[in-house]
């Protein structure tokens, strides 16, 4: 009983250590030598700490930022994180979490192996995400015990196959190969961004072949152009906050200057470490996947991460991430005329998802597509998060939310369906 709660809490709760064993079968599958075994599993361990180490610096450099533009702008509300409200939940539901994550693993793999979607969702933080979701939303429609947990299950294995099945037709344009799958949870956002590049976009001018003046040809430097459009807002906002109030209120006591330009730096070394983490996790993970395809599940597909697509369009990760926080911001005024739960727009979300957006809205429709695809995702959960706070119950009360399309989707059908 002890091993089994040690492998559920601490082995398939880690998502590089899940992922490196993934890699490690496929190795073994294939029968590598050892020393080719032990290389990819580690270095496909070690992409997944670099990848979190990059997302790590993103939220840290955002952190004080948030607390900024609310002093700024006068504007208190529920800010949707998906890390936060898991915290939250955790005191309450983690036994039950941990659970379902685990059976729904097991459930995705037989799905992938007897179905035709060969897809493993491997992008583990997000099924724990997903999982505390659900068991939140059934223990408050009064289930519990093994009902709970086998109604849970089924559904987040489901939705880890559904998620990538749905998008996978515009992720093939976005990569140009079968090889690898989208395993975030806004599968629904990049459905809506590639639909609606396709309609009212022209791939023919892609975000990447954008014509530059060349007096700001340096911007065509992916990592030094965010760092000067974060810059830019960080600058904005602090302004508006006031210089004094900004030093008083970030964390090293900075002056309102400097914490804007090294917040803006430091948000661009994490994306460009993002970046890194992913090519090493891709170079070994999708070879070692195929000894897993031809043993277990044939033809079977990696779902990975929203970065994942990023190296494929990096200007369109620019344009995705600002025009989708434009939508939030929009979205938060329109929340509070129409005297509404005011959702306000965290910034990381609106990055990682508004980004991959932007990258899936450019692949069918091409600048054109990136904008407006974007603009419908930062819209899209803005207003999701309004109606999936009802049957999240006293979780519900805790300024915090989960904040991506396919959580907000999910969790009203779910809610409305057990009620």
């Amino acid at each position: 009983m002890e091993f089994f709660r040690f492998l559920m809490s601490d082995v398939l709760a880690e998502p590089s250590i899940l992922v490196g064993l993934i890699a490690l079968i496929g190795l073994i599958a294939q029968k590598k030598p050892v020393t080719e075994c032990i290389k990819g599993t580690v270095k496909t361990v070690m992409g997944f700490v670099i990848l979190g180490a990059g997302a790590g610096l993103i939220v840290s450099s955002l952190g004080d930022f948030a607390v900024i533009f609310h002093h700024a702008f006068g504007i208190a509300g529920v800010v949707p994180n998906n890390e936060a409200i898991v915290a939250v939940a955790q005191k309450s539901f983690g036994t039950e979490m941990a659970m379902i994550m685990f059976f729904a693993m097991v459930i995705n793999i037989a799905i992938a192996r007897f179905t035709p979607l060969k897809f493993i969702f491997l992008t583990g933080h997000h099924t724990l995400f997903m999982s505390m979701m659900v068991a939140v939303i059934l223990a408050t429609a009064g289930l519990q015990g093994a009902t709970l947990i086998a109604v849970g299950s089924i559904v987040v294995g489901l939705a880890m196959v559904i998620s990538p099945a749905i998008i996978h037709p515009y992720m093939k344009k976005v990569t140009g190969s079968d090889d690898v799958a989208f395993g975030h949870f806004s599968a629904i956002s990049q459905l809506l961004s590639a639909f609606i590049g396709s309609k009212f976009g022209n791939k023919e001018k892609s975000t990447e072949d954008m014509d530059v003046p060349k007096s700001l040809l340096f911007l065509r430097d992916t990592p030094v152009a965010i760092a000067f459009t974060m810059f830019f807002i960080f600058i904005v906002t602090c302004l508006v906050a006031g210089p004094s109030t900004v030093k008083e209120m970030n964390a090293g006591g900075k002056n309102w200057f400097m914490f804007s330009l090294m917040q803006s730096i430091t948000f661009a070394a994490g994306v460009y470490i993002v970046l890194q983490g992913v090519r090493m996790v891709i170079a070994e993970i999708v070879p070692a996947f195929k000894g897993i395809s031809d043993k277990l599940v044939p033809n079977a597909k990696p779902a990975l991460d929203c970065p994942v697509v990023f190296p494929y369009a990096p200007n369109a990760v620019l344009v995705g991430f600002l025009s989708s926080f434009a939508a939030g911001v929009l979205g938060m005024f329109l929340l509070y005329a129409l005297n509404m739960t005011v959702i306000i727009p965290g910034v990381v979300p609106h990055f990682f998802v508004g980004a991959a957006a932007g990258v899936f809205g450019n692949a069918t429709g091409g600048r054109r597509g990136a904008i407006l695809g974007s603009f419908a995702n930062g819209l899209l959960i803005t207003f999701l998060p309004v109606f999936l706070l009802p049957v999240l119950g006293s979780i519900g009360l805790a300024n915090t939310t989960f904040s991506d399309s396919d959580f907000g989707v999910i969790g009203i059908l779910l809610g409305l369906i057990v009620r």
